[in-house]
């Protein structure tokens, strides 16, 4: 665990700046504070920066499809970046209907969007930004009995409100910060050494190595595999 004063001295440390056991003044101080937000804001962009996929619930009004989300929003989370699968709703009894996540032409290309049946089929997400940092959902069709919305989403690398925060990371993630925001931060300044070109390339990899999801494909062996006797227009079936 580090406080974010000690990460912002040590990127500076790696490209010369500062030295050890300097400190920052009242001027780089604020401004750091802020490039280092700007820089943990452009990994949310990236799938394999995050390291985590959240579930999260909300318990459904009957006949209402749409929600804000976010902080003090109607579903009171911290603003996803992206929805990802399993998203599904939930009855008292406990019985499960996945949702199927779907784009804004296809939400657009819904003829009739006040239909009601108890289990919706898909829900949109706007990934709108307001000054609230609230973005909304939209749950189709509305469902006419209260269900409960059970929905994953990505888990990304926070933002940080002062200098004196402790940062708690999973491993790895400490020296990607580090390496990686002093050459966001020296750009147009200080010259890059390969060696820091070397550790933010390594430990960017590294990191992005723990997250790719590990997708498990059974197969069977060519002895065994079914065969396929086609069609044609020429020979027949």
């Amino acid at each position: 665990m580090a406080s974010v004063s000690t990460m912002i001295l040590r990127a500076m440390r790696f490209t010369g700046e500062k030295t050890r056991g300097a400190t920052l003044d009242s001027t780089e101080a604020v401004e750091c504070l802020a490039e280092l937000n700007t820089f943990m804001e452009s990994c949310q962009t990236e799938r394999l920066m995050c390291y985590s996929i959240q579930q999260d619930s909300f318990a459904l009004t009957a006949n209402v499809s749409t929600y804000t989300i976010g902080p003090s929003a109607a579903i009171n989370v911290a603003r996803p970046t992206k929805l990802v699968d399993p998203v599904f709703v939930r009855d008292a009894s406990g019985y499960d209907s996945p949702l199927e996540i779907i784009t804004l032409e296809q939400y657009g290309a819904i003829g009739v969007k006040s239909v009601g049946l108890t289990w919706p089929t898909h829900i949109y997400y706007d990934y709108g930004y307001s000054a609230t940092s609230t973005a909304s959902i939209t749950i189709y069709p509305a469902p006419v009995a209260a269900l409960t919305l059970y929905f994953s989403s990505w888990k990304q690398l926070q933002s940080f409100g002062s200098l004196t925060t402790q940062v708690l990371l999973p491993p790895g993630y400490q020296l990607f910060i580090e390496s990686n925001f002093a050459i966001h931060l020296a750009a147009g300044l200080v010259p890059i050494s390969p060696e820091l070109a070397k550790i933010a390339r390594e430990s960017r990899a590294a990191v992005k190595s723990l997250n790719i999801v590990d997708d498990t494909v059974q197969t069977l062996d060519y002895g065994v595999l079914p065969t396929y006797r086609g069609s044609s227009i020429l020979t027949g079936p």
